[in-house]
């Protein structure tokens, strides 16, 4: 089995605008990071024309499909029947996104596959990490 997961979402910027603007998006989970979640937007997607990646916490994104969560950067909680939104705040702003929660459940049940909820210390390499950072030190 492969120890990244890869999927693409389509997802809804919510702006000021009357009208919200379709974005694609790509998630991504790697068992070498198992507590952490990426959250990729196209160059086309953001303000500079470059890419735009979000990781938070896999936990977070299961705990915001049924209640509202996050306290800092990342914040999310599901939205009418089948909605979820994501809240991201950054220096230079913020940004709203509506995606569809039947999506991220997919996302995280196939996460799961790799990693068990709850066996993600099994899979941290702490003492390469550790060591990662006297090196750098």
């Amino acid at each position: 089995m492969s120890t990244v997961i890869e999927q693409a979402v389509q997802a809804r910027l919510i702006t000021a605008a009357p009208q919200s603007r379709a974005i694609p998006a790509a998630l991504r989970y790697d068992r070498t990071d198992p507590l952490a979640v990426h959250l990729a937007f196209p160059p086309a997607a953001s303000l500079d024309g470059a890419e735009v990646v979000w990781t938070f916490g896999r936990d977070l994104l299961a705990e915001g499909l049924r209640r509202p969560a996050g306290a800092g950067d990342v914040r999310i909680w599901p939205c009418g029947i089948d909605g979820a939104v994501v809240e991201f705040h950054a220096a230079g702003g913020m940004a709203v996104v509506q995606f569809a929660a039947r999506d991220l459940r997919l996302f995280l049940s196939r996460s799961y596959a790799v990693v068990e909820k709850g066996g993600e210390a099994r899979h941290l390499d702490v003492d390469g990490d550790l060591a990662d950072l006297l090196r750098e030190a």
